[in-house]
């Protein structure tokens, strides 16, 4: 039995989404400059919250799940840090990020004291709590960074941090901030700790082009880097075997996310509207091991007649020439998050996209189902 939420007849989007430590509830960013929290009510969502400081769209959202606190950034070139007071209204507190540009992404640490987020400066934002003057504020990674920053994420040890860029380049960096951790141990990645040091830099292909990149991810143990990319390509990075590169050209539409659920699999998800899992051989071949959605034909009784007016409407369409896609999501997939386990074993992903829906993916083992308690959450 599926569950259908609709919280706003004129919306149909979702840019990302994050969850709080229980998964009671969900931060997410209807395509505009909102952010809005939801809490569940038994087998319903609620809506308990709208966060609208930022003044242009959300690009990136994370809940930072020990602390309870939800970080944002948005094209407006602006992060918040949002924390929930005694009344359970959340209070934003500006990040001094310093960018020019729109911010693009955002990510919390694994000890959640600092957080990173990238922009279409060219930059990288690392930024921390100064308690002397009770602000957050931040330090820049620059160089060798020659364009927008799409994508980041940590290292398990809280150092190291990867980022994928429109220059068609995958790289690993320190972001070691001396005033509030203490010196990292070594890693395959190396053991230089300044801020800002380059580790490791990978080309998303040994010829010309390659497309940009879309999303990276570190594995749980940190010794691998998998991202995607607008080529099509799945690519996992290892480095404990000299940085060897390994590479899947697929078949489907570009991925816009990817995210471990165990050591040697990946999930990803993007523009074909079906999440997949991809698969490490012990031969270190990247092959197609599952698809979540095992659907045959999407129900269309859930499509009202209003909701195709207004779909003609936006569109400034004379005729429905709207088509029904076989599977769940009816648009492309924008997010990926894990929301039961953790990167070395996950039971359950979440998934949201540009169809305005949410679907919560159980991932078995030899086998994959949705979970229906969420299927067709949407705008």
């Amino acid at each position: 039995m599926a569950e259908t939420f609709t919280f706003g007849t004129s919306l149909a989007s979702i840019t990302c989404h994050a969850w709080n430590k229980d998964r009671t509830q969900i931060a997410l960013s209807p395509n505009n400059h909102e952010i809005h929290i939801y809490s569940r009510d038994g087998n319903d969502w609620k809506l308990a919250d709208v966060l609208n400081q930022h003044d242009l769209r959300v690009m990136g959202i994370d809940w930072a799940k020990n602390t309870n606190r939800i970080v944002s950034c948005a094209a407006d070139r602006n992060a918040y840090v949002w924390t929930q007071g005694e009344d359970e209204k959340w209070k934003p507190t500006l990040v001094l990020l310093r960018i020019n540009r729109a911010a693009t992404c955002v990510k919390w640490s694994p000890a959640e004291n600092k957080f990173a987020v990238g922009s279409g400066a060219r930059l990288i934002s690392v930024c921390y709590f100064e308690s002397e003057n009770n602000w957050w504020v931040s330090k820049h990674i620059k160089k060798p960074i020659r364009s927008t920053v799409t994508s980041l994420d940590w290292h398990p040890n809280n150092i190291l941090l990867v980022a994928g860029s429109t220059d068609y380049k995958v790289r690993v960096f320190s972001a070691f901030i001396k005033d509030v951790e203490e010196p990292p141990s070594p890693t395959p990645w190396g053991n230089r700790k300044p801020m800002g040091q380059l580790m490791a830099e990978f080309k998303n292909s040994q010829t010309s082009g390659g497309g940009w990149i879309n999303n990276v991810s570190f594995s749980s143990d940190g010794n691998k880097v998998c991202w995607v990319g607008h080529d099509s390509c799945v690519s996992i990075a290892d480095a404990t075997n000299g940085n060897a590169i390994i590479r899947c050209r697929t078949g489907y539409l570009p991925f816009l996310s990817c995210e471990w659920v165990s050591p040697t699999t990946v999930v990803v998800a993007g523009y074909s509207c079906v999440p997949l899992l991809y698969s490490l051989t012990a031969d270190n071949k990247l092959v197609l091991s599952g698809k979540l959605d095992k659907s045959q034909k999407r129900e269309s009784s859930g499509i009202s007649a209003m909701r195709i007016f207004q779909s003609m409407d936006r569109n400034m369409r004379t005729e429905n020439t709207d088509t029904v896609v076989d599977s769940i999501h009816q648009n492309a997939i924008t997010s990926v998050r894990i929301y039961a386990g953790d990167k070395a074993s996950a039971s359950k992903v979440s998934s949201s996209g540009v169809d305005g829906q949410l679907v919560i993916w159980t991932v078995e083992q030899g086998g994959v189902n949705i979970n229906g308690g969420m299927r067709n959450l949407q705008i």
